[in-house]
């Protein structure tokens, strides 16, 4: 009788607008797939679970770990959005393009200025740059942001592969407000403008270029995938005031389910591309997609019944949320330091190409357990006293 009446009154619950619980499950999956498949791409782990009677691959799942990036960007335009979908619907003030630039830097900076220097005095240390001159143009593209513009500092940089999309996000929050403001007055017109501008960019670089490397990941081509997840805030919003019963629980729930599925889907079709100019070219042409997927997954599961909602926000998930941007920052670089510095031991000089199954499962447990222990402690141990004092710095500043 207890459990009807908790359900009964859970279906009639309004969802929250502020903090979507079940964002940080879907952050949680999408940010654990990408570190899965960086330290696969150190481990060679072939992953297979044992499930009535069969054995099932996860390999086409985990080989195209890295696509979803995507949903990490666009959970990032689903929070950037939420406050002015929900300033919207109240009738109340926008938030101050100040402010936002203020929090956004509070956020990032600090994170990123720490792992800059930490790498940049490991990378001298041990003689990564051939000159002085190449060490500052590194340098001075991170702390620009314009890292992503140029080869040696992209995708030949010693400061962390993982950086640049910190880039996307920080040269996207310059255009923020202005889009914010477009959505709010015009969100059919400015979500199509957006979602054009990448079709367009991606389809005249396809086009054009035989390699694609140095603009697929540019920020014009992800102007879509933000969209969607501004257009899922939005939405988010406005069925929020809508009356909820078991019905539409119901509903929701088995979206929730079928957009997984789907996602589960591309992830399958993408893991199909074989060259690295395949697997671009496919992560491009996926992106709308994954994006509208992604965007539907937020929506539906924050709608959708009690035991979806509890499968993606728990403890597990909600500490994997909060300590996603430093495990996001840290894991692949750490992988990699493991790796070179034969922390797992193994008969063989080379074991991920040996397949030395119990040194990959040795290793990729590692990989994890270390890579979460140092984003804890670097989340609540930097990362958010510094947010805090920040942040009562500006409001002190602000009053006086």
């Amino acid at each position: 009788m207890n459990l009807l009446k908790i359900w009964q009154s859970d279906a009639r619950r309004a969802p929250d607008t502020r903090h979507v619980d079940t964002c940080d499950g879907v952050r949680a999956i999408a940010v654990l797939m990408v570190g899965w498949f960086h330290i696969w791409q150190q481990s060679w782990l072939y992953p297979e679970v044992h499930l009535f009677g069969r054995d099932i691959s996860l390999d086409p799942f985990v080989r195209s770990g890295y696509i979803w990036v995507d949903i990490l960007i666009l959970i990032s335009g689903f929070c950037l959005y939420l406050p002015w979908a929900r300033a919207r619907r109240e009738g109340a003030a926008h938030p101050r393009t100040l402010d936002f630039y203020v929090r956004r830097l509070i956020r990032i900076e600090p994170s990123y200025l720490l792992a800059v220097l930490i790498m940049l005095v490991l990378a001298v240390a041990g003689g990564a740059y051939l000159t002085p001159s190449a060490m500052r143009r590194d340098l001075l593209a991170h702390l620009t942001y314009t890292h992503m513009f140029f080869f040696d500092t992209y995708y030949a940089t010693n400061l962390g592969g993982a950086l640049w999309t910190l880039a996307v996000e920080m040269q996207f929050y310059l255009l923020f407000p202005l889009l914010a403001y477009a959505f709010c007055r015009l969100p059919v017109l400015t979500f199509a403008a957006m979602t054009g501008a990448a079709l367009a960019f991606r389809g005249v670089v396809g086009i054009w270029f035989a390699d694609v490397g140095m603009y697929f990941n540019q920020l014009p081509a992800y102007l879509d995938v933000f969209a969607c997840g501004m257009a899922a805030a939005a939405v988010h919003v406005r069925l929020s005031e809508c009356r909820h019963n078991a019905v539409t629980r119901l509903l929701c729930t088995a979206g929730t389910v079928l957009a997984i599925w789907a996602l589960l889907e591309v992830c399958r079709g993408q893991a199909t591309c074989a060259t690295t100019e395949e697997i671009r070219m496919g992560q491009m042409n996926r992106r709308l997609i994954m994006g509208m997927l992604g965007g539907s997954l937020l929506v539906l599961s924050a709608h959708a019944g009690l035991v979806v909602r509890k499968l993606l926000s728990n403890p597990a998930t909600r500490f994997v949320s909060a300590v996603s941007m430093q495990f996001y920052i840290w894991h692949q670089s750490l992988a990699v330091w493991i790796l070179q510095a034969r922390l797992v031991p193994s008969e063989y000089e080379t074991p991920n190409f040996a397949g030395d199954l119990v040194w990959q499962k040795q290793y990729t447990f590692v990989c994890f357990a270390l890579a979460f222990a140092l984003s804890a402690l670097l989340t609540f141990g930097f990362e958010r006293p510094v947010a805090r004092a920040l942040q009562r710095a500006w409001q002190r500043r602000k009053a006086g």
